[in-house]
């Protein structure tokens, strides 16, 4: 399981639920449920840093819960 800090909150705009991790830029899911959405960006994180990887890009470690969130 990893362990990246998840935000997950509703938008009325998209009519779903968003599951950003604020810790890997750009990370973000969707889903109609709130554990559809966090289902879903637990498999985005892993893209990302599949991703960050394959581009020698550094991949920060997880620090739990954020200051700032």
């Amino acid at each position: 399981m990893l362990k990246y800090e998840v935000i997950i909150y509703w938008s009325q705009e998209d009519l779903a639920f968003i599951a950003e991790v604020p810790e890997l830029p750009g990370c973000a899911a969707d889903g109609k449920t709130y554990q559809q959405a966090l289902a879903n960006v637990q498999v985005v994180i892993q893209e990302w840093i599949d991703t960050a990887k394959e581009l020698g890009r550094p991949i920060p470690s997880p620090k739990g819960r954020l200051i700032f969130a």
